[in-house]
């Protein structure tokens, strides 16, 4: 039987154009229409079996945290109907739900009552949170004060521990450390053994693949993918490449041409390259006016979007000065500490005295790290030695 069931949801949110800070300024635009809608979803039916795993993957502003709200009954849809067997417990944002200036036991009592779990119950499960959340010291100060690792413990740990038939889980994966990070995903492991349904939103490709048996993908509000977590990451990655290069607008009389970047290791062109092997990055820019002061700047970009590197390199640093024409300017790395996945290179190149950015590419170049060792996560780092006492 079906857990969650939307139909035709929409939401949308009137925003303010050039909202005024005065009061008569206020009162004058009442004479107009100053707002203009948002629609952060878009006419969508999503159906959630009973005991399944779904896993929510979008860039930011794609919907996905809109839509959970609405499932959770946070936010009213537009239009459309959602169904819902079972009861809640979700975690969608850090510190939702908290009320900074209680403790955290106090707000463990709230959140529960919101809810309509007795005081009795919450008491007899209460040192079950604080065990899981691992807050002993801190449970009784004012969450005000808690780190934001401090707030997702707390928050998960209530949101497990109220008995839920469904679980909503937000990025709660994206904040905390890695031993919290791996208590979460067992616990989610044993929700799913005992049958419970879970909707979980994250950027990591990992945990969709490790914990998801099904996936959509968003993009600016609607549903455009809808499959197995593989496919469904390969497709959030082809958004992605494509939001990436929707951002990467430069002026249209821009100074400079990017022609190409070129990719390299050992001195040979290169898409895939071993973990730990050398990185050369080309760039070939044309200068259609004179550069006094050349900056290249490059960046390596993680499958979710992350900014891995970035460097702005100041080319007078280097010896080079004015630069006019066609030039391929190359930055060498003696050895790229990354493991295995897809990355993506932008680049810009401008004028350090000049306030415009002459010409930027993103989104169009990638490469392969094969990591042949056992380490896995996203940085090689040399293990120098193992000791025993």
């Amino acid at each position: 039987m079906d857990a969650i069931v939307a139909e035709g949801i929409s939401k949308v949110f009137h925003l303010q154009v050039n909202p005024s800070q005065s009061l008569k300024e206020r009162l004058v635009r009442l004479r107009g229409n100053h707002t203009r809608d948002f629609a952060a979803l878009r006419e969508m039916d999503l159906t959630v079996g009973g005991g399944e795993t779904l896993g929510i993957l979008g860039h930011n502003g794609s919907g996905k945290s809109t839509l959970l709200k609405c499932i959770s009954g946070i936010l009213k849809p537009t239009t459309g109907t959602i169904r819902i067997r079972g009861r809640i417990a979700s975690l969608l944002e850090l510190g939702a739900g908290f009320h900074p200036e209680l403790t955290g036991r106090e707000n463990v009592f709230i959140n529960a009552a919101f809810l309509g779990i007795s005081r009795a119950e919450i008491a007899r499960r209460f040192d079950d949170i604080v065990d899981f959340a691992e807050l002993h010291e801190f449970i009784d100060e004012p969450v005000k004060h808690y780190s934001s690792g401090m707030y997702v413990r707390l928050g998960f740990a209530v949101a497990i521990n109220l008995d839920p038939d469904i679980l909503l889980v937000d990025e709660v994966l994206a904040v905390g450390d890695e031993v919290f990070q791996q208590k979460c995903l067992d616990r989610v492991r044993q929700f799913q053994q005992e049958g419970r349904t879970i909707v979980v939103v994250t950027h990591a490709a990992d945990v969709v693949r490790q914990v998801c048996q099904r996936a959509i993908v968003l993009h600016h509000g609607e549903k455009v993918a809808d499959t197995r977590p593989g496919e469904a990451i390969r497709i959030f990655r082809e958004h992605l490449q494509g939001a990436l290069s929707e951002a990467a607008v430069p002026s249209p009389d821009a100074p400079v041409r990017i022609d190409d970047l070129e990719i390299h290791s050992s001195g040979q062109e290169a898409k895939t390259i071993t973990s730990g092997d050398p990185l050369e990055l080309t760039v070939v820019f044309t200068a259609q006016r004179r550069l006094e002061r050349p900056v290249v700047h490059v960046s390596i970009i993680s499958p979710q979007g992350q900014t891995l590197y970035a460097i702005d390199i100041d080319l007078s640093d280097h010896g080079i000065g004015a630069l006019d024409g066609t030039h391929r300017i190359t930055a060498s790395f003696a050895r790229i500490p990354l493991l295995d996945g897809r990355y993506m290179v932008s680049t810009r190149v401008f004028d350090q005295t000049a306030s415009e950015v002459a010409a930027v590419r993103v989104g169009r170049d990638e490469f392969s790290v094969l990591n042949p060792g056992t380490a896995h996560g996203v940085v090689s780092l040399k293990l120098d030695s193992v000791t025993a006492d």
